[in-house]
């Protein structure tokens, strides 16, 4: 992350400093895998008070999004099947 907040000072590239950010984030991620953290998964997902927080309840567009996850606001993590974040999702009602 130093290196990448030093050569966001020093450059004009948007999309290298993107590409960038992504590497680190993903081998961020990986080590948190390793040691027992993953994501919640909320693409297409029921909701569920176990895993998420609704932050939103918005009009389903169709009959089968309701009470389901339409958008996640913020991902939601987990360590060792225990929630240790909440994914704060929109849910169609």
């Amino acid at each position: 992350m130093e290196r990448a907040i030093k050569n966001m000072k020093n450059t004009d590239d948007v999309a290298a400093l993107l590409e960038g950010m992504e590497l680190i984030f993903k081998k961020f991620m990986d080590i948190l895998e390793k040691q027992g953290v993953k994501a919640i998964d909320t693409k297409d997902a029921n909701f569920d008070v176990d895993l998420h927080e609704a932050i939103a309840f918005i009009p389903a567009p169709t009959d089968d999004l309701k009470g389901k996850v339409i958008d996640c606001v913020q991902a939601g993590y987990m360590l060792n099947e225990k929630v240790i974040r909440y994914a704060k999702v929109a849910v169609g009602q």
